[in-house]
This record gives structure tokens, C-alpha cells and sequence, in this order.
């Protein structure tokens, strides 16, 4: 975790990190990289103005940002992916990396450590989270976890008073039921979570179950599936969530969820995301656990939030490499890109941001002090055709919402598309 320390001691490792950024060659003037992330205008902001400073540092390279929303990230990726024409650089998914790599999409990190890349004295563990068979195909740019954003302001005047961090479903039911009463309906509860499968795939490992087994198929159950479908069903039949017309517009951007707009207390995010929803809010936000089940296992995990990667298709991979270690180790570079994408695995940044943290940062790093010991372990990467199940999980559980199927029928369906998608893309 992140430790403060003298400011004296800050001011070397400032001056320790900057001689990381600068240990690599001379480059040639006039070359050109490509970057492509996934964003939202607060991540965009910042990885432009990284992008600037680095072409200031590195006059004879130029970076080309590409960026798009989360929704739409993978559809493109899939597409530059299968045209050969991907960007030197992207921003990787640890639910899809050992899926780029199978595809040999992406070029090992190994040879470049230690040379052109400066990461001997990073956390292992968030290293690890980037290897596939053993080598380094993916750069951990940051730690994160799954949370509940709440408005305080609207929890402190319903008289919420659940512990966030050891809370069960039914104190979030019932937190959805006090809030829309006390308010009127004017905020409901919570948006309607029914259609998020990375929110499913925690109801799974609290019922003793990996969303994908060891071998990659898929061991959640129909009943799993319709507990989960049918919680929400309830929660909407009390209209304490938000209405089915929001709910079904799928991967909608941060500044429409509930959250930000107004109308629900509560809404699902990731840690690395708290800076840019607490840019969207009216009210101060804080952080939740996602809820468990009384005597159940953790279902929450504490996972890398994204990576660097290099891809198939870079060619000039001693300018990218140079600014992927920009991007980690440059001290004017990583200030910029604070927590937003996460809590980054180097000590030396970590120290060297810590005085400088802004309010909702702060709540970041406090949050992850709380649920240390309170999550269960990193589950191994999703297999090929993840993406195409989390869609098929979206269009079935969208019919739920819309009750055009109960939830039982629409789990069984599921189900048997889930197998069949896995099975298919092996």
C-alpha cells in the first residue's frame, strides 16, 4: 500500500525514477507509435496530456492516441486484430489477454526488461497477473477491484448504517428500499445491475463456483444464473432500481450512470474508476464492497485493471518500448496518470505520489486498505470466446429486464449458448 514518506527521501526516488525513464537509447527523429485504450473523457484527458509531455521529452517520436469506450474497444480490437493492422501499443484486458496471446496478437515483454524497460523492482504479484506460460506479454499499469459507489449524501440522510465493507444482499435490498422510500422515488436504490456478467461472476464464487473452471469451460450453473437474474426481478417489481429503459442501453458511459446523473444512490464501477465518476457526481461519492452472502465465500478479487501491451503488428518496438516505460516510470509522466487507472505496482511511484493524492484518491487507496483479507484470489484469465458469452449474458439477461422471459427459462438458455459459444471457440 501506498506509505508516506519524508520529503526528502521523495525527492531521490523522484530523482531515482526519472533516471529509470531516461535509461533508455537515443532514438532517431521522425518515428511513429500508435497507442489505443479503451477511455472516458477524464482517462482520455489524462493519457493526451502523457502523450504531449512524452513527445516533449522525445522529439523525434510521435504518438498517435486512438480511443474509444469499453463498449465498442473490443469489436475494433477484433477487427485491427484480424486486418493486421493493430496499434503498437494497447491497452489490454486481463479477461482477454490469454486470448490475444493465443492468437499470437501479442510480442513477449521478457527480452525488453532490464534494457529498454525498467521494472526489476515492481510488485511481483501484479507482474505475474501479466504472464501467459511463463512470459511477460502484458505490463500491469495499475491494481483494482470491483466497488459499489454510493452518494453519501443520499445514504446519510436514508439512515443507511450497513457496515459497506461486510455488508449481504439483503442489507443492499434493503438499502434499495430505504432510499427510494425516503426520497420518494425521486433516487432509487441502485441502478439495475441484472446485466453486468463481471458482477454475476462474484455471485458465482460466492456460491462456492468459478464463473470458468481449470479448463476453461464454463462451470456456473442455470440455477446460479437465475438467482442472480431473479434478485434483481424482485428489486425491480418493488421499483426500487432504476427503470428497465436505462437499464437495457448496455456499457453506457460513466457520466449516465445512475450515480452520476442523480437518480439512483448506487452503481457499479471499478476502483480505477472512482476519479472519473466523483468528476461526473454532484454529491461526494464513496466506496462499497460488492455484497456478499451470509457465510459465503468472497466473490470479489483484487485484479490487475489493465495492461500495456505490444503488439504483433508494432514494428518499431524500440520507440514503444521506450514509451511503455515512460508510461511506469517517468515521474512527470506517472504524476499525471495518478490513480486513475489504478493503484500502480512500482513502490517508487506509489511513494512519490502519496503526498500529492487528491480526496477521492485517498478514498481509493483507503478502500483497498479495507477489503485486504476480504476478497478471495485472482481466478485464472476467462478463455477464448469471453467475449462473445458476456454479450450473449447481456442479450438474454436484456429479455429478463424486459420480461419478455422469466428468469429461469432465460438462465437455461444461457447456459446452454455459454457452453456452446466456449466449446466453439476452442
Amino acid at each position: 500500500m501506498i506509505q508516506l514518506t519524508r520529503r526528502g527521501m521523495l525527492g531521490a526516488m523522484g530523482a531515482g525514477l526519472a533516471a529509470s525513464a531516461l535509461s533508455a537509447p537515443a532514438l532517431a527523429a521522425d518515428r511513429t507509435i500508435r497507442h489505443y485504450w479503451w477511455g472516458n473523457p477524464e482517462r482520455d484527458k489524462r493519457t493526451f496530456a502523457v502523450i504531449d509531455t512524452f513527445q516533449q521529452k522525445n522529439a523525434g517520436i510521435k504518438v498517435s492516441g486512438e480511443t474509444i469506450g469499453w463498449g465498442d474497444y473490443w469489436t475494433k480490437m477484433a477487427t485491427q486484430t484480424a486486418g493486421r493492422n493493430m496499434a503498437d501499443l494497447v491497452q489490454m484486458d486481463y479477461r482477454f489477454l490469454f486470448e490475444y496471446v493465443r492468437r499470437g496478437a501479442l510480442q513477449p515483454l521478457d527480452d525488453f526488461a532490464g534494457k529498454s524497460l525498467m521494472i526489476a523492482d515492481f510488485d511481483q504479484g501484479p507482474l505475474d497477473g501479466g504472464k501467459v506460460d511463463g512470459k511477460l506479454y502484458a505490463l500491469n499499469i495499475g491494481s483494482n477491484s470491483q466497488v459499489i459507489v454510493h452518494n453519501t449524501r443520499v445514504f446519510q440522510e436514508a439512515g443507511i448504517t450497513a457496515n459497506l465493507i461486510d455488508w449481504t444482499w439483503e442489507d443492499f435490498a434493503k438499502a434499495c428500499e430505504d432510499i427510494t422510500a425516503k426520497t420518494g422515488g425521486k433516487v432509487k436504490g441502485s441502478d439495475d445491475m441484472s446485466l453486468m456478467i463481471e458482477l454475476f461472476e462474484s455471485w458465482v464464487r460466492q456460491n462456492g463456483r468459478e464463473f470458468y473452471d481449470a479448463e476453461g469451460k464454463v462451470a456456473a450453473t442455470a440455477e446460479d444464473v437465475a438467482g442472480w437474474w431473479q434478485f434483481w426481478a424482485d428489486l425491480r417489481q418493488k421499483d426500487v432500481v432504476r427503470n428497465k429503459e436505462k437499464t437495457v442501453i448496455l456499457d453506457a458511459p460513466i457520466v449516465e450512470m445512475g450515480v452520476a446523473v442523480g437518480d439512483t444512490a448506487m452503481s457499479h464501477f471499478w476502483s480505477n474508476q472512482l476519479v472519473g465518476i466523483q468528476a461526473a457526481a454532484k454529491d461526494k461519492i464513496g466506496a462499497a464492497m460488492v455484497p456478499h452472502k451470509k457465510d459465503g465465500k468472497p466473490g470479489q478479487f483484487i485484479k490487475p485493471s489493465m495492461f500495456l501491451s505490444l503488439t504483433r503488428d508494432a514494428k518499431d518496438t524500440e520507440a514503444a518500448m521506450a514509451y511503455m516505460n515512460a508510461w511506469v516510470n517517468d515521474p512527470d509522466i506517472t504524476g499525471i496518470l495518478g490513480l486513475e487507472r489504478g493503484i500502480p505496482c512500482s513502490p517508487k511511484v506509489r511513494a512519490a505520489l502519496a503526498p500529492k493524492l487528491t480526496e477521492v484518491e485517498k478514498l481509493s487507496v483507503d478502500y483497498f486498505e479495507a477489503i485486504q483479507g476480504k476478497v478471495g484470489p485472482l481466478p485464472l484469465p476467462a478463455p477464448k470466446g469471453a467475449g462473445e458469452v458476456r454479450d450473449a449474458f447481456m442479450r438474454t439477461g436484456t429479455e429478463v429486464v424486459l420480461a419478455r422471459m422469466d428468469a429461469k427459462e432465460a438462465a437455461e438458455l444461457f447456459i446452454g449458448d455459454a457452453q456452446a459459444i466456449i466449446e466453439r471457440a476452442q
